[in-house]
């Protein structure tokens, strides 16, 4: 109802009665009264008088409703303990591909290897379900697509200098900008699904750690609005999942890597590798060349990249 209503104040651009509201929703003044209450509270500014209502502006909102098309796989938490958590749950009990939890802020954000990941307002914090027909050897490519698509979403959509360091962050002037997490399950050999958290500073103020970190508002000396960048990410990860390029993907990132050709130290909760990352295989794994001449293949861990 609410995605109704917004629609039709948006295409009028004027005052709307209260009676064309309800004769278009088949509704009750009093039904729609109290939907337009409840969008006042939340940010949305609703002109209301003797002639009818009118949208002054609306709020940078996350809400199902401002997701025409996706409102049923769209869910909103102003605040979570954690988005991969709650995706986690909705994947097992069967939801649909591409079934999206947005947090306005989480309280248990967590990024690889179990490391605290800040989340705090103004910053975009979600985790998209995905469920590719592939093998399991294959589901580290979702990752790389995934890391590949908002790469050059902001590239091409914002003029942000994103580049990809393995395994998947994304940097700007080697600053951290963005980190993905994803998490899989499977039955047998093929993939049951596969979640891919994202926190991506965008409005929010990054705490002060080592390596940097930044947002788009520092960026670009603005405020960018969170719902039009994630509705462009999640239509063209679609069409990447849906277009089935798999032998494509870690081709295409590559073509943004900050990571190949420069020397790195690779740190797992076990051990400590460097080396010069020379390729990334097939599969995303990372090709090191050691210093006495070996290659080692390092499947995760975390990537600090060197002078």
């Amino acid at each position: 109802m609410k995605a109704h209503i917004l629609k039709l104040l948006r295409t009028s651009g004027d005052v709307v009665s209260g009676n064309a509201l309800c004769a278009r929703l088949g509704a009750s003044r009093v039904a729609v009264w109290k939907h337009i209450q409840k969008l006042q509270e939340l940010g949305y500014d609703i002109e209301s008088g003797a002639r009818g209502y009118r949208l002054r502006s609306s709020p940078d909102s996350l809400h199902p409703w401002e997701f025409p098309g996706r409102e049923a796989r769209m869910v909103y938490h102003a605040e979570a303990p954690s988005t991969m958590d709650l995706a986690k749950d909705l994947a097992r009990k069967g939801c649909p591909a591409f079934t999206t939890v947005v947090a306005g802020r989480q309280a248990q954000g967590r990024g690889r290897l179990r490391r605290v990941w800040s989340s705090e307002e103004g910053g975009l914090y979600f985790t998209v379900v995905l469920r590719p027909r592939i093998p399991v050897r294959w589901s580290s490519r979702v990752n790389f697509l995934a890391s590949f698509t908002l790469a050059s979403i902001l590239r091409q959509g914002y003029g942000v200098d994103a580049g990809l360091k393995w395994p998947n962050d994304i940097l700007v002037g080697g600053r951290k900008l963005c980190g993905l997490l994803s998490e899989m399950e499977s039955e047998g050999e093929q993939v049951n699904f596969i979640n891919i958290g994202i926190g991506l500073n965008v409005n929010n103020d990054p705490p002060k750690v080592q390596p940097p970190a930044v947002s788009l508002k520092a960026l670009l000396g603005r405020e960018v609005p969170r719902r039009e960048l994630l509705s462009r990410f999640l239509d063209a990860l679609e069409q990447g999942i849906a277009a089935e390029s798999w032998d494509r993907v870690v081709g295409d990132w590559k073509t943004c890597s900050v990571t190949l050709n420069r020397p790195v130290r690779i740190v797992t909760t076990k051990e400590e590798t460097s080396g010069v990352a020379v390729d990334v295989d097939e599969n995303g794994a990372l090709l090191l060349r050691q210093s006495d001449g070996t290659m080692a293949t390092i499947l995760y861990g975390d990537c600090f990249l060197q002078a």
